[in-house]
């Protein structure tokens, strides 16, 4: 579903619906001719004077009033808005949870305005960056962190439109962001992902490596000229690699490898890592069209590997399971899917995926963990970084366009962008990046 159909559960953040932001604020004046027409505009559809209710409900609460007419009164008395914000950052840390002193609280939501921030920065700092002028935040509203001053701003006439959206948008994503902080203390996230680095270190990586150490190796690959696929790869070493005088459709990709251990074998392993940072949650929750981090986020822990063979992949695999036990723990893998064989397609439900896409993928439970792992060879994980219509980068800017993200989040009324132009012009800068 759509982040931006009828059915979205984003509908206060749509610019097409009837709780878009508008030129003017009309809220204050009932009985205007354009008031009578926004309400005849709500009413076409029952779910939407439900939604518009229940938002109503909630500003009034968050606002302690009891009509939009008392706006203006807190409009032109700013001084009586601080009381509000305190209580407002107090109602808000008993809804998610959140315990300490009133400034603390007051603290961790102010926390949950930057990562609404960061959710704009991000994109705008890759997917969006030759476009970054056009998607800045209006001042006011960046450095604007306190839920009672973005609402008020929402219907405050002397802002601009953009302004009244972003800090609409704002309070949105600051929304998510609680709700994921929540989940993740309720999962206890920080603590598995330090235990996950332990248990790796401890009984997974070769105790010949020093803790953080590395292997340099370089992976030499020719690609077809058509789809940029991996033909054939060679692993080099440091001093190889720099005798290599690359061609037309070749690609020197540099790999920091640990190891483990296997019987009297040492097999080099590339590593990646993760815990997805607060606004990857939000942009996933935002693309998945869902308010509930437990229902669209399942991967908060995850690990990629890279090895030089199948065969290698498959002793990884044991390793893994013997490390477990060793670690006084059963490990089991769960909604596996391998497509390193071609044997399958890729096998997705997810917006902007290619069933073109080789790799193995699992999670593993243990230790009181689910882990994501995602596991390829040399030449699927190169196919999964440079092959046309498969590589990461192509993906990241599918799945923020096709789901709708980018509209919700950045509207063409509002922000003059052809979002299906700018969607081909990036996919094309990013194969330019790659292929040249």
């Amino acid at each position: 579903m759509s982040v931006i159909s009828e059915d979205s559960v984003f509908t206060s953040l749509q610019q097409h619906g009837p709780l878009a932001v508008e030129d003017s604020v009309y809220l204050t004046r009932p009985f205007s001719f354009h008031t009578r027409k926004w309400v005849e505009n709500l009413c076409q559809q029952r779910i939407n004077i439900t939604k518009y209710r229940a938002l109503r409900s909630q500003i009034f609460e968050f606002l302690e009033i009891s009509s939009f007419v008392q706006l203006n009164e807190l409009l032109q008395h700013p001084e009586k808005q601080t009381n509000r914000s305190h209580r407002a950052c107090l109602l808000l840390g008993n809804m998610f949870g959140l315990n300490g002193s009133s400034r603390e609280i007051e603290a961790r939501v102010y926390e949950y305005a930057r990562t609404a921030d960061a959710v704009v920065n991000s994109l705008k700092g890759k997917i969006l960056k030759p476009y970054a002028s056009f998607v800045d935040t209006t001042n006011e509203i960046e450095v604007a962190n306190d839920p009672v001053t973005l609402l008020l701003i929402m219907f405050n006439d002397r802002y601009h439109k953009k302004a009244r959206f972003e800090a609409r948008r704002k309070l949105v994503l600051m929304n998510l962001a609680g709700s994921i902080d929540q989940r993740e203390r309720e999962t206890g996230i920080e603590e598995k992902f330090s235990n996950f680095l332990h248990f790796l270190n401890d009984y997974v990586w070769s105790k010949n490596l020093k803790i953080g150490e590395h292997d340099i190796a370089y992976l030499y690959s020719q690609h077809s000229e058509e789809t940029f696929c991996c033909n054939s790869v060679k692993v080099l070493t440091e001093k190889q690699a720099k005798e290599v005088q690359l061609s037309k459709g070749s690609k020197l990709t540099l790999l920091k490898r640990r190891r483990f251990s296997a019987g009297n074998r040492e097999i080099p392993i590339y590593v990646s890592i993760r815990k997805k940072p607060p606004e990857a949650k939000v942009l996933k929750l935002l693309r998945k069209n869902e308010k509930n981090p437990a229902v669209a986020v399942d991967d908060e822990l995850g690990l990629m590997a890279v090895l030089d063979s199948v065969a290698d992949i498959k002793t990884f695999q044991t390793h893994l399971t013997r490390s477990a036990s060793k670690a006084n723990s059963f490990m089991v893998l769960e909604d596996i899917s391998d497509t390193l064989t071609g044997s399958a397609a890729y096998r997705t439900t997810a917006t902007g995926s290619s069933s073109k896409t080789e790799m193995m993928k699992f999670f593993a439970r243990l230790g009181g963990m689910r882990v994501e792992f995602i596991i390829h060879t040399n030449r699927s994980w190169l196919n999964y970084m440079y092959k046309k219509e498969v590589s990461h980068d192509e993906y990241e800017v599918k799945r923020i366009f096709d789901s709708g993200v980018m509209e919700l989040l950045f509207p063409q009324d509002i922000f003059r962008l052809d979002l299906e132009k700018i969607r081909n012009d990036m996919i094309r800068r990013f194969r330019n990046n790659i292929e040249e």
